[in-house]
Protein backbone atom coordinates (compact mmCIF):
# COMPACT_ATOMS: atom_id res chain seq x y z
CA UNK A 1 0.00 0.00 0.00
CA UNK A 2 2.97 2.56 -0.74
CA UNK A 3 3.29 3.66 -4.33
CA UNK A 4 3.73 6.38 -6.24
CA UNK A 5 0.03 7.50 -6.27
CA UNK A 6 0.28 7.55 -2.09
CA UNK A 7 0.67 10.76 -0.80
CA UNK A 8 2.83 11.81 1.90
CA UNK A 9 1.06 10.29 5.15
CA UNK A 10 0.85 10.94 8.58
CA UNK A 11 3.17 8.30 10.12
CA UNK A 12 -0.02 6.11 10.96
CA UNK A 13 -2.43 5.73 7.42
CA UNK A 14 -5.90 4.87 6.87
CA UNK A 15 -7.88 1.90 5.39
CA UNK A 16 -11.05 2.30 4.24
CA UNK A 17 -13.17 -1.21 3.89
CA UNK A 18 -16.18 -0.95 1.98
CA UNK A 19 -19.33 -2.10 2.50
CA UNK A 20 -20.32 -5.64 0.89
CA UNK A 21 -21.72 -3.74 -2.74
CA UNK A 22 -23.88 -5.45 -5.28
CA UNK A 23 -24.19 -2.39 -7.14
CA UNK A 24 -21.03 0.01 -6.57
CA UNK A 25 -21.82 2.84 -8.85
CA UNK A 26 -23.92 4.58 -6.30
CA UNK A 27 -21.07 3.94 -3.31
CA UNK A 28 -18.08 5.64 -5.66
CA UNK A 29 -19.06 9.27 -5.44
CA UNK A 30 -19.23 8.59 -1.59
CA UNK A 31 -15.71 6.94 -1.76
CA UNK A 32 -14.50 10.04 -3.75
CA UNK A 33 -16.05 12.39 -1.00
CA UNK A 34 -14.09 10.10 1.65
CA UNK A 35 -10.93 10.28 -0.01
CA UNK A 36 -11.16 14.00 -0.66
CA UNK A 37 -10.50 14.59 3.02
CA UNK A 38 -6.92 13.86 3.50
CA UNK A 39 -4.61 11.15 2.38
CA UNK A 40 -6.05 7.43 3.05
CA UNK A 41 -3.40 4.77 2.01
CA UNK A 42 -5.99 2.39 0.72
CA UNK A 43 -9.31 0.95 0.21
CA UNK A 44 -10.13 -2.41 0.16
CA UNK A 45 -13.15 -3.47 -1.30
CA UNK A 46 -15.50 -5.68 -0.73
CA UNK A 47 -17.93 -7.06 -2.98
CA UNK A 48 -21.59 -9.62 -3.07
CA UNK A 49 -21.12 -12.91 -4.95
CA UNK A 50 -21.30 -12.48 -8.43
CA UNK A 51 -19.92 -14.06 -11.78
CA UNK A 52 -16.57 -13.08 -12.44
CA UNK A 53 -17.44 -10.88 -15.49
CA UNK A 54 -20.01 -8.80 -13.26
CA UNK A 55 -16.83 -8.81 -10.47
CA UNK A 56 -14.85 -7.21 -12.71
CA UNK A 57 -17.04 -4.60 -14.10
CA UNK A 58 -17.45 -3.92 -9.90
CA UNK A 59 -13.79 -3.40 -9.73
CA UNK A 60 -13.31 -1.53 -12.93
CA UNK A 61 -16.23 1.07 -11.03
CA UNK A 62 -13.84 1.75 -8.25
CA UNK A 63 -10.11 0.85 -9.11
CA UNK A 64 -10.02 4.38 -10.43
CA UNK A 65 -11.91 6.37 -7.81
CA UNK A 66 -9.71 4.93 -5.02
CA UNK A 67 -6.53 5.64 -7.54
CA UNK A 68 -7.81 9.79 -8.27
CA UNK A 69 -8.13 10.15 -4.14
CA UNK A 70 -4.56 8.72 -3.89
CA UNK A 71 -5.33 5.74 -2.39
CA UNK A 72 -4.44 1.91 -3.90
CA UNK A 73 -7.14 -0.43 -4.53
CA UNK A 74 -7.06 -3.73 -2.75
CA UNK A 75 -9.80 -5.93 -4.20
CA UNK A 76 -11.12 -8.99 -2.04
CA UNK A 77 -11.33 -10.91 -5.21
CA UNK A 78 -9.81 -14.05 -7.17
CA UNK A 79 -6.78 -13.28 -8.33
CA UNK A 80 -7.85 -13.19 -11.86
CA UNK A 81 -10.61 -10.42 -11.18
CA UNK A 82 -8.06 -8.36 -9.48
CA UNK A 83 -5.86 -8.52 -12.89
CA UNK A 84 -8.36 -7.75 -15.45
CA UNK A 85 -10.17 -5.48 -12.94
CA UNK A 86 -7.12 -3.38 -12.86
CA UNK A 87 -7.02 -3.09 -8.82
CA UNK A 88 -3.92 -2.49 -7.13
CA UNK A 89 -3.76 -5.74 -5.37
CA UNK A 90 -5.35 -8.25 -3.56
CA UNK A 91 -6.53 -8.83 -0.32
CA UNK A 92 -7.42 -12.05 1.05
CA UNK A 93 -8.02 -14.50 4.72
CA UNK A 94 -5.30 -16.18 5.00
CA UNK A 95 -4.70 -20.12 3.76
CA UNK A 96 -1.45 -20.95 3.54
CA UNK A 97 -1.50 -22.22 -0.33
CA UNK A 98 -4.00 -19.25 -1.19
CA UNK A 99 -1.21 -17.18 -0.09
CA UNK A 100 1.57 -18.56 -1.25
CA UNK A 101 -0.92 -18.76 -5.21
CA UNK A 102 -1.70 -14.91 -4.73
CA UNK A 103 1.78 -14.02 -4.28
CA UNK A 104 3.10 -16.07 -7.16
CA UNK A 105 0.71 -15.04 -9.33
CA UNK A 106 0.58 -11.15 -8.68
CA UNK A 107 3.55 -10.00 -6.93
CA UNK A 108 5.74 -7.85 -7.67
CA UNK A 109 3.25 -5.75 -10.50
CA UNK A 110 0.44 -5.81 -7.90
CA UNK A 111 -0.26 -6.29 -3.79
CA UNK A 112 -0.88 -9.32 -1.65
CA UNK A 113 -2.00 -7.85 1.57
CA UNK A 114 -3.27 -11.07 4.54
CA UNK A 115 -6.60 -11.00 6.90
CA UNK A 116 -8.15 -13.71 8.72
CA UNK A 117 -4.91 -14.65 10.51
CA UNK A 118 -5.88 -16.61 13.71
CA UNK A 119 -2.43 -16.77 15.37
CA UNK A 120 1.04 -15.05 15.61
CA UNK A 121 2.46 -18.20 13.53
CA UNK A 122 -0.23 -17.50 10.16
CA UNK A 123 1.41 -13.97 10.18
CA UNK A 124 4.80 -14.73 10.20
CA UNK A 125 4.11 -17.68 7.73
CA UNK A 126 2.35 -14.99 5.75
CA UNK A 127 4.85 -12.35 5.61
CA UNK A 128 7.18 -14.86 4.95
CA UNK A 129 5.28 -16.28 2.11
CA UNK A 130 5.41 -12.46 0.95
CA UNK A 131 2.59 -10.70 1.67
CA UNK A 132 2.96 -7.14 1.73
CA UNK A 133 0.76 -6.54 4.94
CA UNK A 134 -0.93 -8.46 7.30
CA UNK A 135 -4.08 -7.27 9.29
CA UNK A 136 -5.39 -8.53 12.48
CA UNK A 137 -8.54 -7.59 14.37
CA UNK A 138 -10.97 -8.02 11.76
CA UNK A 139 -14.28 -9.99 12.63
CA UNK A 140 -14.04 -13.47 12.12
CA UNK A 141 -16.04 -13.96 9.09
CA UNK A 142 -15.53 -14.10 5.57
CA UNK A 143 -16.18 -10.56 5.45
CA UNK A 144 -14.98 -7.18 6.92
CA UNK A 145 -18.32 -5.64 7.59
CA UNK A 146 -18.64 -5.72 11.64
CA UNK A 147 -22.07 -6.68 11.30
CA UNK A 148 -21.54 -10.23 9.32
CA UNK A 149 -18.81 -11.65 12.44
CA UNK A 150 -17.73 -10.93 16.20
CA UNK A 151 -14.77 -8.59 16.74
CA UNK A 152 -11.73 -10.09 18.78
CA UNK A 153 -11.31 -8.53 21.79
CA UNK A 154 -9.71 -5.07 20.87
CA UNK A 155 -6.97 -5.24 23.63
CA UNK A 156 -5.53 -8.02 22.42
CA UNK A 157 -5.94 -6.71 18.52
CA UNK A 158 -3.78 -3.69 20.08
CA UNK A 159 -1.30 -6.11 22.17
CA UNK A 160 -1.04 -8.11 18.36
CA UNK A 161 -0.30 -4.73 16.44
CA UNK A 162 2.03 -3.35 18.92
CA UNK A 163 4.41 -6.64 18.54
CA UNK A 164 4.37 -7.20 15.16
CA UNK A 165 5.48 -3.64 14.52
CA UNK A 166 8.26 -3.97 17.27
CA UNK A 167 9.58 -6.74 15.82
CA UNK A 168 8.55 -7.82 11.77
CA UNK A 169 9.22 -5.21 8.54
CA UNK A 170 6.66 -6.37 6.89
CA UNK A 171 3.51 -3.52 7.27
CA UNK A 172 0.91 -4.21 10.00
CA UNK A 173 -2.87 -3.06 9.41
CA UNK A 174 -5.07 -2.87 12.64
CA UNK A 175 -8.78 -3.19 12.48
CA UNK A 176 -10.27 -0.47 14.82
CA UNK A 177 -14.14 -1.42 15.97
CA UNK A 178 -14.81 2.49 16.15
CA UNK A 179 -13.14 5.88 15.14
CA UNK A 180 -11.45 5.82 18.80
CA UNK A 181 -9.00 2.81 18.37
CA UNK A 182 -7.43 4.76 15.84
CA UNK A 183 -5.62 6.54 18.20
CA UNK A 184 -4.87 3.52 20.30
CA UNK A 185 -3.59 1.76 16.99
CA UNK A 186 -1.71 4.55 16.03
CA UNK A 187 -0.16 4.55 19.67
CA UNK A 188 1.25 1.68 19.44
CA UNK A 189 2.63 2.37 15.29
CA UNK A 190 0.31 0.64 13.02
CA UNK A 191 1.76 1.28 10.09
CA UNK A 192 -2.45 0.88 9.19
CA UNK A 193 -5.48 1.61 10.62
CA UNK A 194 -8.48 -0.17 8.91
CA UNK A 195 -12.26 1.46 9.17
CA UNK A 196 -15.07 0.18 7.87
CA UNK A 197 -18.88 0.69 9.25
CA UNK A 198 -17.71 4.06 11.77
CA UNK A 199 -16.95 5.64 8.39
CA UNK A 200 -19.80 4.76 6.44
CA UNK A 201 -22.45 5.09 9.58
CA UNK A 202 -20.88 7.85 10.42
CA UNK A 203 -23.71 10.13 11.47
CA UNK A 204 -21.95 13.31 10.15
CA UNK A 205 -21.07 11.64 6.97
CA UNK A 206 -17.86 9.65 5.68
CA UNK A 207 -16.02 12.70 4.79
CA UNK A 208 -16.68 14.08 8.56
CA UNK A 209 -15.26 10.27 10.22
CA UNK A 210 -11.82 10.47 7.69
CA UNK A 211 -11.09 13.81 9.44
CA UNK A 212 -12.01 12.73 12.75
CA UNK A 213 -9.67 9.47 12.24
CA UNK A 214 -7.15 11.63 10.58
CA UNK A 215 -6.71 13.52 14.26
CA UNK A 216 -7.03 11.03 15.70
CA UNK A 217 -4.26 9.19 14.19
CA UNK A 218 -1.91 11.88 14.38
CA UNK A 219 -2.40 12.52 18.11
CA UNK A 220 -1.73 8.55 18.44
CA UNK A 221 1.87 8.90 16.41
CA UNK A 222 2.65 11.95 18.42
CA UNK A 223 2.35 10.54 22.24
Amino acid sequence: MRDSRTPDPVETQLVLVTPVLDDPEDFASVLAKALAVGPVAAVIGRFAACDERTLVNRIKVLTPVAQKGGAAFMAEAPAEAVTRGGADGMHLLYQAEAVAEAVARLSPQRMVGVGGLKSKDDAMAAGEAGADYVMFGEPQSSRYAEKDGVLPPFHAVVERVAWWAEVFQVPVVGFAPDLAGTEALARVRADFVALAGPVWDHPAGPAAAVAEALALARAGAAA
